[in-house]
């Protein structure tokens, strides 16, 4: 049975891959590493919590002699590396939070699996998830592609790119087997509600402001998490050693044009009067650093793997915001900070 250490699986995007693993590779056996910091949220799988090929550690991997151990105690086969500080405002106040967690922390994972996997290399992967924000700002034209040069601009693209470039050097340097992807911006259920999309649901849900960073005309692209999940699946199993791909969801939103389509779709749902959410919008100072434009070119995933996304944009966000009118227990225990007991409650009895 390969053991597959996936981290960071309590968070947005993991529990979508825990999830998926766990039920999908039951000759697989799953860890889920996490330190459950403010977007861990274990609620986010408690369907699988008691599966027979899944375990739970709470850890930390910026703690190198509990990593080590870890590898140790269980000779991983693969690791999935999504753990991650990843909310770019809270970089701008705390870069070094993203530096210990984002570069420290990878190191230590990649120091454990190269010690690990030193004498047998064979059917071993190191599988590194990224963001396209490390490549930096696009113009009105134009898309990143896997050779697109490295322009961080924020704290946290910054940490992402120098764990990235860890991630190649110890491919180059001691032939660690490593995949690399870089993806846009996911949304769907379970996403923390700090981010743009579950923060604007539940502010329309409780009838709060919408703050629309500068004119709104910043650009991004947009994946559904389970198609990133279903990806993340294709890479791992079928990529190449040594690879990057893409993960890019085929379609641009400016930021006001979204907002104003989640606004109607939202009017729809509470069955309000058309407009009435739009009218929570409200035009805000804008953050330093940010960047005007990101777009992916993910021709090579689909044309090497056959990876395309399965839901368009419209069809994904109005199947995101019916989970969360249907999950408000959810958001009620996340926006109140309840959340953070369930650790406590299900696994220090």
């Amino acid at each position: 049975m390969k053991k597959i250490l996936i981290t960071g699986g309590a968070g947005f995007i993991g529990s979508h891959v825990v999830r998926r693993f766990v039920n999908n590779y039951p000759d697989y056996q799953i860890f889920n590493l996490d330190a459950l910091t403010y977007a861990g949220n274990l609620e986010n799988i408690s369907d699988i919590e008691n599966a027979p090929n899944y375990t739970f550690i709470k850890g930390d991997i910026t703690d190198a002699a509990f990593i080590d151990a870890l590898f140790a105690e269980h000779s991983f086969d693969g690791v999935l590396h999504l753990a991650a500080e990843s909310h770019v405002d809270r970089s701008i106040t705390d870069p070094l939070a993203f530096v210990k967690t984002n570069i420290f922390g990878t190191v230590n994972l990649l120091n454990a699996a190269k010690n690990t996997w030193k004498d047998n290399k064979d059917g071993k992967r190191f599988y590194h998830i990224s963001t396209d924000e490390v490549y930096g700002s696009l113009g009105a034209e134009g898309f990143f592609t896997e050779t697109t040069a490295y322009d961080p601009n924020s704290p946290y693209s910054a940490s992402k790119a120098g764990s990235d470039h860890f991630v190649r050097a110890y491919g180059e340097t001691y032939g660690l087997p490593y995949v690399l992807t870089n993806c846009s911006n996911n949304y769907g259920p379970n996403h923390f509600p700090e981010k743009l999309i579950p923060l604007f649901i539940n502010n329309i849900i409780t009838n709060k402001p919408l703050p629309v960073y500068g004119d709104g005309k910043y650009t991004r692209d947009w994946l559904f998490v389970e198609d990133h999940a279903r990806a993340i699946d294709l890479v791992f199993h079928e990529g190449r050693n040594h690879e990057t791909y893409n993960i890019g969801g085929f379609n641009e939103w400016q930021n006001i044009d979204l907002v104003k389509l989640l606004c109607q779709l939202m009017d729809k749902k509470l069955a309000r009067e058309a407009g009435t959410s739009e009218q929570l919008i409200t035009y805000v100072k804008d953050r330093p650093g940010h960047d005007l434009r990101y777009a992916i070119d993910a021709s090579k995933i689909n044309k090497e793997l056959g990876w395309k996304p399965s839901v368009t944009f419209e069809q994904g966000l109005a199947l995101t915001i019916d989970w969360y009118l249907d999950n408000q227990e959810w958001l009620n225990h996340v926006t109140s900070g309840q959340y953070a007991n369930y650790y406590d409650k299900q696994y220090n009895q």
